[in-house]
């Protein structure tokens, strides 16, 4: 059986890929801010070094698959989170652990959005997570609104995978990102219940195309295709999984 590392595992998307694989006999270490085999905060970046230490002490023989689900939404109240997390806490992660996952010829999903694509998103935003500009990004974050920065630095997050995929695939290293549409968490309930956003997250979800709210369970079985060798093809790909809705709104784009 393998060896996986996940973050973002005691809820939400990353509790459900962890306990598909568990189930599936594989070993998993968890990261998250508690409740978790590696407790770290992934918006310092010390911690997220010190989680690529013990991580690659407890994978010596390597990884066969690394999901980094650790991620924020747009209500969050220090909206300097956003990029700091689902960003560049991400992208450190992959790139610490790139020697463990070509040891085993390993498979990286990230966690894009299908908002990722919904909207023209501030470019100078985006060239600075592109760029590995921390401090630039963090400076967005006192100007821009939370979904901006939230759908911007998912669209970000795409685009790095994208442009890497050559280099870690020529290591044997296969590297997607699924693109989840609204999925029942408690991430995005928390985002429902938010004066600001609530009425809008509600039209959303009333708008998906198969008329019901994603699971974690859906966005799990998309990474546990994407990890296995049934998808040994499949590399620097983006996998909507929102019920249609990104269909619905770029029906003449993919």
């Amino acid at each position: 059986m393998g060896m996986y590392a996940v973050t973002g595992a005691a809820s939400g998307i990353g509790k459900a890929v962890t306990q598909q694989l568990r189930d599936a006999g594989h070993e998993v270490i968890t990261v998250d801010l508690r409740g978790a085999d590696i407790n770290a905060d992934l918006s310092d970046e010390s911690q997220c070094a010190e989680v690529v230490r013990r991580v690659r002490e407890q994978a010596a023989d390597g990884l066969d698959g690394l999901v980094p689900c650790a991620g924020l939404g747009p209500d969050v109240p220090r909206k300097t989170l956003l990029p700091l997390v689902n960003f560049f806490g991400t992208v450190s992660l992959v790139e610490g652990l790139r020697p463990q996952l070509r040891q085993k010829r390993g498979a990286i999903v990230l966690v894009s959005s299908n908002s990722a694509q919904m909207t023209d998103y501030d470019t100078q935003y985006m060239d600075a997570l592109l760029a590995g500009d921390r401090a630039a990004a963090a400076q967005f974050a006192d100007t821009l609104h939370g979904q901006v920065l939230y759908g911007g630095g998912k669209q970000a997050l795409a685009r790095w995978m994208r442009r890497e995929n050559a280099a870690y695939a020529a290591e044997g290293i296969r590297m997607n990102a699924i693109a989840p549409g609204y999925t029942e968490t408690g991430m995005t309930a928390a985002g429902e219940e938010s004066p600001e956003y609530g009425d809008a997250i509600r039209a959303f979800k009333a708008s998906i195309p198969i008329r019901r709210a994603g699971r974690a369970e859906d966005q799990a079985n998309a990474v546990l295709f994407l990890l296995s060798d049934k998808a040994s093809f499949i590399s620097g790909s983006v996998l909507f999984v929102d019920g249609g809705h990104d269909a619905s709104f770029r029906p003449d784009r993919f």
